[in-house]
């Protein structure tokens, strides 16, 4: 095909009518098998000057480039580009980059760097001397060039350790082309075109990428730290002329970007590099020098530009974007900690919080005409705000708490200044009232909540007093936003101990109101608000009344805003209230089902047109999985609270069937953990499996087998009680039992899946082997030959894996001990798998492990002699030896599991109904007697300024003692959470045997009806281990007295 032609098909995969468009791609994937093919595409793309066939050229390219130029999984029936094309096509890429205009380039530049991630350096070893080459232009459109392609390679090694070979090599790239880099930065940093813009922001990325995990030894260098810091200053105090009104779109401008990419290096330099403080690890001297010299001399510097800047802004002679804003006050935030910058910053910090933080808290023109026009716009921007990582209200919250648990005195200053704030409004004339302002004081005081409630504080017994006055007044206030913080604080503040009951009752009558408000950000809020009061005794009395109604304002809420957080309260009262929700469950469920039936809708609509959203359309479809997330929570802790009422719960099962199968059939992973726990709850609630149920299971097989072998892991507990409580009609039913095993030997063929999740499987056939007992013989063949299959022909180092395999093997000589010697035999594996098992008995650590294992030794026991197989018949009288093992660690491993049990009990008796599990009692909050002080302008001048450690660092130094605990452990062994008691499923028949009666019962049985065997085994037993079974017997004998005397106590009762 001509390139002519290939251009008619590219421009027809465009076309209107579908069948116009399939051709074309058929045609062109014929094309793309032509050795030739991308030559062609690249002449297209440089002699063609029409922009509407370059543009769509180009696109197909970059999308052939990234199918095809090497083999991958998700592309498997793709022909891959030929190594003489590849490197015909890397010759002439960066020239076409250097003459393409604009729209062009954007769409080459993703195809440099796919290149780059699989050529550099080996397969393209001169690209590193053209772009040096292009930035040594003195033309333009060659250098923008050039700064592309060292912002890809930079991009592509960002992630480069130190003590790699490539970053090794990346640091030689540095050295080469930085220099040169740093000359244009000078020269366009006093340029004012939007070209030069453009060139600046992408040289100021390169640096970003460059330095992003490690700082070079050249960049570290004196002169070379001056130089760069000297331009990031230059760009941050550099006047923008722009006629742009949008503030979005005045921050897409590149100068605004340049300045964006030059407050972050600041930031960086000073808080990954800069800052003594940052090392997790003691610095090497380089390192240490390095962070002493920069907090020395250049970070007191970068304060005192960004203060000029504030007080540019505060006297609104500059406009600064969002980004601006947040790296000044996250820069800020750092320099509290450090001894050395709090000496520079604390003289300003009274100017800083009235002037500077505390507008950047209050609510913008934007956010309140969003309130009354856009509420669900408002209330994601306001609760999500964790999420907005440019914002900068998000930058001066974490200031304050930084500024107010690190420096506890300067709590005392602002809370004087939200005094003064909401005691101006509180006398203001109605029409002077600054509404924003006392919204802005009261989120202010919100946020230092944690420390003013701290343990010592001189301040928590005047908060009621502040709550009364200043807050229950906009419970009614015209403004729906005051009437959103009046909610919002009182939540703050939920630890409060309130000495005056009857101002709990106002709270929560107010809280009721506003539940029924008509704005919609005060109806959330308030919802939100309404949750920690539970703890409160005489509220949760109060709310018994009412819980129906309030739990069909939260549905309705629901409904009107998807809002995760909602979730959460309705997940806390169908936990706490039950007993009087149980009579409306049916209806609940029906309520929680249609919500979450409505977001997959939209969830799923959403997910059709996202191919024509831009980025931001992802967080507004995980808002959406979020809020369904919570949904499914709250309905499977409403079917936990029906388990003493199964004929609710088979009536829920209809109910929720429908959120089953959408969210399995349309494969919303996502989702799927929860859907599978709602299953787990309603058969293990019901403890059998009803019609509905064995729907649910053929759904989960079809999910499985369509590629979703990775989550059995999820689905286990739910398909354990399929096999324990379905076992009757798995008995009838081999289709089902079928389904099962596939399940379990799709773990074994499927290369993709490990050993870890192999384990799952073994799981899997265990509970079908205990269940099912005399019901799946073929099925019992299988499994050993899976697990022998492993065992005999690699060594499985994880052990966790190994003892899994053993016990598929051993389940099935408990199952069958005839039909399981016959397979082991049959297959010469019988002497390498008891010797196995007998030199590993001591790994069998659970209650559970050991359990199986005995009664395994139990049936092996109960064998005729003449069916012993040959290979193993000497070695026979070791299986007492074992079993003597077995039962002298047995009482250990009971004790240890009751221990467990225990402390699981505990933890749920602990339920958050008790005041102060809300993290306000951490050692952070507490206050020492000399911070507790009120008299700050006497004590503050005698201050001692020292550094303050910072918690991302403990949390590292953390981390790192905890790898290093983990560092020496070998592959072999294991953790207690791969063979805890906690690693088992809930409910085994196992646990419904007594092992000492059991292995009694049999061993008289031995020695009555074959005598000489039974001395044969027990004879070579040692005196300890003969009193281990005495000791045995005696235990089943109690046992058996136990039980005897039971009916007789039932019977006098």
């Amino acid at each position: 095909m001509d390139a002519a032609a290939i251009q008619s098909c590219i421009v027809a995969t465009l076309d209107a009518d579908a069948d116009v468009r399939r051709r074309a791609e058929l045609q062109l994937k014929q094309a793309e098998e032509q050795p030739t093919f991308t030559d062609v595409l690249l002449d297209l793309v440089q002699s063609e000057q029409n922009a509407n066939l370059q543009l769509p050229t180009v696109i197909y390219l970059k999308n052939r480039v990234n199918r095809a130029w090497q083999r991958q999984e998700h592309y498997p029936g793709e022909t891959v580009i030929p190594e003489d094309a590849k490197a015909r096509f890397r010759d002439r890429l960066l020239p076409i980059l250097a003459s393409s205009q604009t729209l062009v380039r954007h769409q080459l530049v993703p195809i440099l760097q796919r290149i780059l991630h699989f050529d550099f350096p080996d397969r393209w070893p001169t690209f590193m001397n053209y772009t040096v080459q292009l930035l040594n232009t003195n033309e333009a459109p060659s250098v923008l060039a050039g700064l592309q392609c060292l912002l890809a390679i930079c991009r592509a090694y960002r992630f480069k350790a130190s003590d790699s070979e490539s970053r090794a090599h990346f640091d030689k790239i540095i050295e080469a082309s930085f220099p040169r880099l740093l000359a244009i930065c000078n020269e366009l940093v006093n340029q004012e075109s939007e070209e030069a813009g453009e060139m600046l922001h992408i040289a100021l990325k390169a640096y970003k990428h460059a330095t992003w995990l490690e700082l070079s030894d050249f960049l570290r260098q004196g002169p070379v730290n001056l130089g760069w810091c000297t331009i990031f200053l230059q760009t941050v105090a550099k006047p923008i002329h722009t006629t742009e009104e949008d503030p979005l779109e005045r921050e897409r401008q590149h100068w605004w970007k340049a300045k964006k990419w030059a407050y972050f290096n600041l930031n960086r330099l000073y808080i990954r590099h800069g800052n003594p403080q940052a090392f997790a690890e003691k610095p090497n001297e380089i390192q240490a020098r390095f962070a002493k010299e920069f907090t020395a001399q250049v970070a007191p510097e970068i304060l005192k530009h960004y203060l000029q800047e504030i007080d540019k802004w505060v006297a609104k002679t500059v406009w600064l974007s969002r980004p601006c804003l947040s790296y000044t006050i996250v820069f800020l935030d750092e320099c509290i900690r450090p001894k050395e910058m709090w000496t520079h910053l604390k003289p300003h910090m009274t100017n800083l919080v009235t002037h500077f933080i505390f507008p950047v808290l209050c609510l913008s023109e934007d956010d309140v005409e969003k309130f009354d026009e856009e509420p669900e716009e408002y209330l994601h921007r306001k609760l999500n705000f964790y999420e907005e990582v440019s914002s900068p209200d998000v930058s001066a919250t974490n200031f304050l708490v930084t500024l107010t648990k690190a420096r506890r005195k300067q709590t005392f200053e602002i809370l004087k200044f939200i005094n003064e704030v909401v005691s101006h409004y509180e006398v203001a004339p109605e029409a002077e009232k600054n509404h924003v302002a006392k919204e802005g004081a009261l989120r202010m005081i919100g946020t230092l909540a944690p420390v003013i409630l701290g343990k010592k504080s001189p301040i928590a017994d005047q908060v009621e007093f502040f709550l009364v006055r200043y807050v229950f007044p906009d419970f009614t206030n015209p403004q729906g936003f005051l009437r959103a913080r009046a909610c919002d604080t009182v939540e703050k503040f939920e630890q409060l101990d309130f000495k005056d009951q009857n101002n709990l009752l106002t709270i929560y009558r107010h809280i009721l109101d506003c539940m029924a408000d008509p704005a919609l950000p005060v109806r959330v809020t308030a919802a939100l608000a309404l949750q920690p009061l539970i703890r409160h005794d005489v509220i949760r009395t109060s709310m018994q009344q009412s819980i129906p109604t309030i739990m069909q304002q939260l549905l309705k809420l629901a409904n009107e805003a998807d809002i995760d957080a909602l979730a959460n309260v309705m997940e806390d009262f169908v936990e706490v209230f039950a007993t009087e929700l149980t009579p409306f469950a049916v209806a609940l469920s029906e309520q929680l089902r249609d919500t979450y039936l409505r977001i997959v809708r939209e969830l799923l609509e959403n997910n059709e047109k996202r191919d024509d959203m831009d980025n931001e359309f992802g967080d507004f479809l995980d808002d959406k999985s979020i809020t369904a997330l919570g949904v499914l929570q709250t309905i499977g802790t409403l079917i936990l609270t029906l388990e003493s009422t199964p004929d609710v719960l088979l009536h829920i099962e209809g109910v929720l069937m429908p959120v089953i199968r959408v969210t399995l059939e349309n494969k919303l992973y996502d989702l799927y953990n929860e859907v599978f726990e709602i299953v787990d709850s309603c058969t293990f609630s019901a403890k059998q499996i009803s019609p509905v149920m064995w729907q649910a299971f053929e759904l989960i097989h079809a999910t499985f087998k369509s590629g979703a072998e990775l989550y059995l892991e999820d689905m286990l507990p739910a398909l354990d009680n399929f096999v324990q409580y379905g076992a009757p009609q798995l008995a009838q039913n081999p289709k089902y039992v079928a389904a099962l095993f596939e399940m379990v030997s799709d773990m074994f063929v499927d290369s993709k899946v490990g050993g870890v999740d192999r384990i799952c499987a073994c799981k899997l056939a265990e509970a079908m082997m205990l269940s099912l007992r005399g019901h799946i013989d073929q099925c019992v063949h299988g499994f050993i030959n899976m697990a022998m299959g492993v065992l005999s022909e690699t060594e499985v180092k994880v052990r966790s894996y190994r003892i899994h395999l053993m016990e598929m093997v051993i389940n099935a000589i408990y199952y069958n001990p005839i039909l399981s010697l016959q397979v082991l035999e049959s297959n010469g594996w019988t002497n390498k798998f008891f010797s196995l098992w007998f030199g590993s008995m001591d790994s069998f650590t659970r209650v559970h492990d050991k359990k199986l294992c005995i009664m395994a030794i139990v049936q092996l026991l109960s064998v005729h002699p003449d069916q012993i197989p040959t290979s193993i018949s000497v070695g026979w009288p070791r299986l007492l030896q074992g079993i003597t093992i077995l039962f002298g660690s047995l009482p250990a491993a009971l004790k240890s599991r009751l221990t467990i049990e225990d402390r699981e009990e505990a933890l749920k008796d602990d339920f958050h109904l008790e005041g102060g599990t809300y993290g306000y009692d951490d050692e952070d909050e507490e206050w020492n007697e000399e911070e507790a002080s009120w008299d700050t302008a006497e004590v503050d001048n005698e201050e001692e300024v020292t550094d303050v450690k910072d918690e991302g660092t403990a949390y590292l130094e953390f981390l790192q003692e905890e790898s290093a605990k983990y560092g020496n452990t070998t592959e072999g062994e294991y953790s207690e959470e791969e063979l805890g008691e906690d690693s088992v499923l809930l409910e085994s028949p196992l646990d419904k045997i007594d092992p000492y009666t059991t292995f009694r019962t049999s061993l008289m049985k031995l020695q009555q009806e074959q005598p000489q065997f039974y001395s044969r085994l027990t004879t070579q037993l040692t005196a300890e281990e003969q009193g281990i079974i005495t000791a045995v017997c005696q235990q089943a004998e109690l046992v058996a007295q136990q039980i005897a005397a039971q009916p007789a106590i039932n019977g006098a009762s």
